[in-house]
C-alpha cells in the first residue's frame, strides 16, 4: 500500500472488531471464575488480560503518530497494569510497541522527498539505502550518503499520514476502551486529551528540525552525550535529513553490567533533568526508541517533536517548586501553583497536593543510594489522575512547562526502571536545585565542557 489509509469507518469497523473479541473472552473468563478454583479464576483472568494486551497492541500499533505513542508509553514504563507474576509477560506484548511499525514501500517514500525537496533524488543524494532503518510512528527512517559525501539519515513522514491521524482521533476513544479492560484505574479522558494537544507537533518536522538544531548545538563535543546535527539544506516540512549515528539500541543497554547501568541512568536524568535547568530545552519524549549507546560510551538522543522551550517565568516556576519539594515546605510549593494560576489559596489544599506533586518528582532530590523500580510509573499515573478528581482540583491545569517536566519524568522513570540504575540521584540534581558544584565523575566532565560556554538559565539564587 503506497498512502497510509485515512478511511474513519474502515479502521474504527477494525478497532470494533477487536474491541467484540475482548468482550467473548471477558464472557469466558467469567464463566470459568464462577464455576472454577481460585487458581483456576485467576489463572483465567491472567490470561484475559494477556489476549487483551495482545489486543491492544493489534488496535494501536495499526495508528499512527501520536495515538501509537499511547502504546509506546505504555510499553515504555510499567504502570502495574497486571498481578506480579504476568507482569514480565505482559510487558513483553506490550514491547512490541516500541519495535518498527509496518514500512512503506521506497516508491511512496521516494516521491514525498523528491516533492519537498523539488528535486529527483539522485540528483540530491549521492546514495539512499532502500531498506528502512526503523519505520515509526508518523514517518520511516533511510541510511543515505549526501553529495558532499556525509553519512545521513532520511526521516520521512508518510505520504497521506496527516488525514489517517485524525482519522485515528476520532477512532481513539474506541481503542482506549480495550485499555479500559485492562486498566479501569487509568484515566483514559486525560490520555486522549494529551493526543490530541500533541498532533500539530508530531507533524511538523520543520519544527522539530529546529529543536534538534538547538539541542545539537549545546551539545557539540560534549564528552558523553551525543545529538546529530540537522542538514538544514535537506529538510522541509516533511522531510529531515541529521547525521547519521552508529550505536546500539537501548534493549541492549539493559544487559549491560550494573556500572554501565548507573552510568548510563546518571547520563538519562542529566539530559532530561539537569540539561533544561541549563539551556531551558525541554525534551518531553524518552522513550527506548530515541536512545542510543555509541561504542565510546556516549549516549545519542534521537527525535524533537515533543519540546518546550522554558521562558524566564516557567524556568523560576520550576525551579521554585522542586525547591519547595526539596525543603519538603508545601506552603511554599503551594505559593509557586497560585501564582502560577493552577490552584486557590487554601490552606487545605497545600498537603494533598504537596503530597501527590513529591510522588511524581520527589525522587530527584532523595540523598541516599536508590535503584529505581519502572513500577513506580505506576503510582504516579495513580497519583495524577487522584489530584486530577480530588476535591478542589477539579479544574487543575498544570502551567505547560510542569506538565511536560511531569510526562518526561514519567517515561525517564520507565527507562531507569528497565536499566534497575542506581545512584544518589541528588548528587545528579545538586548543580541545578542548590547551585552547588558537581559531586559526581560525570558532573565534573559536564563542568568542565560548559565552562566556556555560554549558560542560558538563569542565574540560580543560592539554595536557603
Amino acid at each position: 500500500m503506497s498512502k497510509i489509509q485515512g478511511g474513519r469507518l474502515r479502521r474504527a469497523a477494525k478497532i470494533s472488531g477487536t474491541a467484540a473479541e475482548v468482550a467473548a473472552r471477558n464472557v469466558t473468563a467469567r464463566a470459568v471464575a464462577k464455576s472454577g478454583t481460585s487458581d483456576q479464576r485467576r489463572a483465567a483472568a491472567n490470561r484475559q488480560q494477556l489476549k487483551s494486551a495482545e489486543a491492544l497492541v493489534k488496535v494501536l500499533g495499526g495508528m499512527r503518530g501520536a495515538a501509537m505513542k499511547v502504546g509506546q508509553t505504555l510499553s515504555a514504563v510499567d504502570v502495574g497494569l497486571v498481578p506480579e507474576e504476568i507482569r514480565p509477560e505482559f510487558q513483553e506484548i506490550l514491547a512490541k510497541l516500541q519495535q518498527d511499525a509496518d514500512p512503506m514501500p521506497f516508491k511512496a517514500i521516494r516521491k514525498v522527498i523528491e516533492e519537498d525537496l523539488g528535486d529527483r533524488l539522485d540528483a540530491l543524494f549521492e546514495h539512499v539505502d532502500e531498506q528502512p532503518l526503523a519505520a515509526a510512528s508518523i514517518g520511516q527512517v533511510h541510511r543515505a550518503r549526501t553529495l558532499d559525501g556525509r553519512e545521513v539519515v532520511i526521516k520521512v513522514q508518510y505520504p497521506g499520514i496527516a488525514e489517517a491521524i485524525h482519522a485515528d482521533m476520532q477512532n481513539l476513544k474506541l481503542g482506549l476502551k480495550l485499555l479500559s479492560t485492562i486498566a479501569p484505574g487509568i484515566d483514559t479522558g486525560a490520555i486522549a486529551d494529551e493526543v490530541r494537544d500533541r498532533i500539530g507537533e508530531e507533524l511538523d518536522y520543520e519544527l522539530e528540525a529546529q529543536n534538534q538544531r538547538a539541542m545539537a548545538r549545546v551539545y557539540r563535543g560534549h564528552p558523553f552525550i551525543f545529538v546529530p546535527d540537522v542538514v538544514t539544506s535537506l529538510c522541509s516540512e516533511r522531510v529531515i535529513v541529521s547525521e547519521f549515528v552508529p550505536g546500539r539500541r537501548f534493549a541492549e543497554l539493559k544487559a549491560a553490567p550494573q556500572d554501565v547501568r548507573d552510568r548510563a541512568g546518571e547520563i538519562l536524568v542529566r539530559f532530561y533533568i539537569n540539561g533544561p535547568f541549563r539551556h531551558r530545552l525541554l525534551n518531553g519524549d524518552p522513550h527506548p526508541g530515541n536512545v542510543l549507546w555509541c561504542e565510546d560510551g556516549r549516549l545519542a538522543f534521537l527525535d524533537f517533536g515533543f519540546f518546550k522551550h522554558l521562558g524566564d517565568r516557567e524556568y523560576g516556576e520550576l525551579l521554585a517548586s522542586n525547591r519547595a519539594v526539596y525543603e519538603r515546605d508545601p506552603q511554599a510549593l503551594q505559593q509557586v501553583m497560585v501564582a502560577a494560576g493552577v490552584m486557590d489559596d487554601d490552606p487545605a489544599l497545600a498537603q494533598p497536593f504537596f503530597e501527590h506533586y513529591d510522588a511524581i518528582l520527589g525522587w530527584l532530590s532523595v540523598p541516599e543510594a536508590m535503584t529505581i523500580d519502572a513500577r513506580r510509573t505506576g503510582d504516579m499515573m495513580r497519583r495524577y489522575t487522584e489530584l486530577r478528581r480530588s476535591d478542589g482540583f477539579e479544574s487543575l491545569e498544570l502551567p505547560a512547562g510542569h506538565f511536560v517536566l511531569i510526562r518526561a519524568v514519567m517515561l525517564l522513570i520507565g527507562l531507569l526502571g528497565q536499566l534497575e540504575a542506581t545512584n544518589v540521584w541528588l548528587d545528579t540534581g545538586r548543580e541545578w536545585l542548590l547551585n552547588e558544584p558537581p559531586v559526581t565523575e560525570l558532573g565534573r566532565q559536564e563542568a568542565e565542557f560548559f565552562v566556556d560556554r555560554p549558560y542560558t538559565g538563569a542565574p540560580v539564587p543560592a539554595a536557603t
